[in-house]
């Protein structure tokens, strides 16, 4: 999809390029072209330094109870093993299994906490984005850009920091916010 994409941008700016050499221009006639790094809008913003603030606050949780689990199985394993020399064999290997099935357990959980938090984490960018797009098109529309594009997509291999709009369009989306 990303190279698609890149092949439509390049094209169209190979065209209104054309359209700038044919009329002995370097720019074509009205063109206003502006770049946005959408992924430090989306830190630097207000919502996403909240979001940020929410997220760290989540993983902390999560490693606390992590290290309490962790603790709970060392203790498990250690009363295991000073009782194992007393312990009949069947009793022993049943407790061996039991362990083993709250290691498992642990792990299970531990992957879904990740995953959980990588998932809260994914949703707050994407709702930022979709925050950000509405107010890029707002100022797209407003101050007549021909194209606002991404600036870390690969497809932009340089951009003037005089059309870049990323600065403007944190403003923008934090004062809309309040």
């Amino acid at each position: 999809m990303r190279s698609k994409k890149m092949v439509v941008v390049i094209g169209i700016l190979i065209l209104l390029g054309g359209f700038g050499l044919a009329f002995g221009q370097a720019q074509a006639p009205g063109l206003k072209i502006g770049f946005v790094d959408i992924q430090k809008a989306v830190n630097e913003c207000n919502a996403g330094k909240e979001a940020k603030k929410t997220i760290v606050k989540e993983v902390e949780k999560v490693q606390r109870q992590f290290a309490d689990k962790q603790k709970e199985l060392q203790a498990l394993k250690e009363a295991l093993d000073k009782q194992a020399p007393m312990l009949n064999p069947d009793v022993r290997a049943t407790k061996e299994k039991d362990l083993q099935n709250k290691v498992r357990e642990f792990q299970r959980w531990q992957e879904d906490s990740q995953n959980e938090v990588n998932q809260k984490r994914v949703e707050m960018e994407r709702n930022i984005s979709m925050g950000l797009q509405k107010v890029i098109q707002k100022l797209g529309a407003d101050e007549g850009y021909t194209f606002i594009m991404e600036l870390n997509e690969n497809i932009v291999l340089f951009a003037s920091k005089a059309v870049d709009l990323t600065d403007r369009v944190i403003k923008l989306h934090d004062t809309q916010k309040k």
